[in-house]
Order: C-alpha cells, then structure tokens, then sequence
C-alpha cells in the first residue's frame, strides 16, 4: 500500500515536471525585445478591408466620385449684399406696402352735421299778431329748414304751437310743413311759458328717471321758438326751474337749448326777448341755455330765414 502511494506520488512529479518543461521550451522559441521597448499590437489580419474616404491616397474613393459634378460654389448667406443681389421671381414677391389709412373723421365740409346729435322741437307763436305776412314768413322758414334738419335726423322735427291744442311729430317733408300752416289759423294770445312747461316737463321726467350722472344716455333737445311779442305769462320762472333741475341730474351744459328768434319789428318783442336771455343770471341761473335773436340782428341780419336761424342753433 505505501509503495502504491510512493508510485501515484512519482507519477504526479513527473507530470509536473514534464509540463514545465514545455512552458519553458515555448518561451525559449520567441525573440526578446530590446529593454525598455513597447511590444507592438499586431493588427488582427481577419478584419475586411475598409477604405479612408478622406484619404487622397484612396485610389477607390477618387475612381467613385470621378464622374460626379463639383459642387455649387459657396455664397455666404450673412452677407446682406449677397442676399440683396438674388432676384426674388415676380410670382414670388411680396405685395407692395400700402399706409394704413387713419379713420373718418366726422366732415367739416358739412356745417349742419352736428344737428344729428340733437332731437329738433320747433314752437310756433299762433296768436293772432302773428297772421298774414308774418305766419307766412315763420311758414317759409321752417318748411326751407325742414330738409336740412331731415337729412341729418332721420326722426325728422316737431312742431308744437302756442294756442293749437295738436302737436306734429317726425315731420320729413316742406310739403307736409305747408299743408300743417295752412291748417293752423292765428288767433288768441301769446303762453310762452306754459307751452314751453309743456314741452319740456316730459323731457325731464325722463332725465330724472336715468339718474344724477346718467343723462348722457338720452339725446339732447333743442327748442326753436319763433314769435312776434311779448310773453302773456312767466317764461323765466320755467326757464331758471329747468335749469336748476339739470344742474342736479348733473346734466351736460348742452342737454337743452332754448333758441328764441324774433318775426317782426316790434321794439317792445324785441326788449322782451333781451331781458329774456340776460336777465336769467340776475335771478341766479347760471346755466346758459337760452339765446334770442331780434329781427334785425348785430350780424345786419334782417327778417326770418332758415340759414340765420341754423346759424345760431349750431
């Protein structure tokens, strides 16, 4: 048993040694590098082949690309003179620069435009100083107003008289001015006051209605009043209440407008009319809403014509 062992041991040196003999032997075949050198990786031979393109010494990148055009010469495209210098095709250009146009101003050419802003109310004196040439004359005015006053107010004019219980309304047409004259005789006496309340106790209610601050929403009125004499009642005292009534609502200074124009020559009409206009801010108001134009006025206007009249309304 224990040669056995001593035998399997010699057996195992011998490989041993064996092997060690052959490591030796294979390195023994291959050269030695110079001391200090870097031992050169060998490239592996399998790998294919692959050309450089870059390479100029490629004899099959310049055979590929023999026949091939050169291409386009370069254009620097920073160059504002460069991209000036290339037409752009007519199809391709862009539409010429038209300004922009400011927007239309309302015409100035036009001086009876600003009657659009306004609701038109002529009162007429009925009474019966007012028969013959001078209702004639009022009947002439107005109807030569008429179409100014409708060209610009689709709504047309108003027409209220002192003594003539009926109103007329949306009038549009001289003809229909005419006809309403002819049906209204002169008589009896001269209410300026009352018909003037009248006219514009309703126009206030609807002020009053909008509120202190509000009334820019309802369209000014304009009276037109056209008479011959003095008043038979108080027209100040109705007068200074509306004025005092639109300074509280706060109202604009052209909310209302009280226009009178004298038909005639009477003096005392004419002194009347006068104190009218100046005597309101003696008794406190200071609202301007009422004008009076005599017969024969500063401007040597003489007589009722509707140019005078649209003149001192505008």
């Amino acid at each position: 048993m224990i040669s056995r062992m001593f035998s399997k041991k010699d057996r195992k040196q011998s490989n041993m040694d064996r092997t060690s003999q052959l490591l030796s032997t294979s390195l023994s075949s291959q050269p030695q590098a110079n001391k200090g050198a870097t031992t050169p990786t060998r490239r592996p031979t399998n790998l294919p082949s692959v050309s450089n393109p870059f390479s100029h010494s490629s004899s099959t990148t310049r055979s590929k690309h023999a026949n091939q055009p050169p291409p386009p010469s370069y254009t620097n495209i920073d160059s504002p003179s460069s991209m000036m210098s290339s037409p752009i095709p007519a199809s391709e250009q862009p539409p010429t620069y038209t300004p922009p146009t400011a927007a239309a101003a309302p015409s100035t050419d036009n001086p009876y435009a600003f009657l659009s802003t306004f609701d038109t109310v002529f009162m007429i004196d009925d009474s019966g100083s007012m028969s013959g040439s001078k209702w004639r004359e009022a009947s002439a005015a107005l109807s030569a107003i008429t179409p100014i006053c409708t060209t610009h107010d689709k709504d047309g004019i108003d027409i209220h008289f002192f003594n003539h219980p009926r109103s007329y309304t949306n009038i549009t047409s001289p003809a229909r001015v005419d006809s309403i004259f002819r049906s209204v005789q002169p008589s009896g006496g001269t209410p300026t006051g009352s018909r003037l309340y009248s006219i514009l106790k309703p126009y206030l209610n609807v002020l009053e209605k909008k509120g202190k601050g509000n009334c820019d929403d309802v369209k000014p009125l304009n009276i037109i009043v056209l008479t011959d004499g003095e008043a038979h009642d108080d027209p100040q005292s109705v007068i200074t209440n509306c004025a005092a009534k639109l300074d509280r609502l706060d109202a604009s200074p052209w909310q209302v407008g009280i226009q009178f124009f004298q038909v005639g020559r009477d003096p005392e009409a004419t002194r009347a009319l006068r104190d009218l206009d100046d005597g309101l801010v003696e008794l406190g108001c200071e609202r301007d809403i009422v004008d009076t134009v005599p017969w024969t006025s500063e401007g040597g206007r003489v007589g009722l014509d509707a140019d005078g009249i649209l003149k001192v309304v505008l």
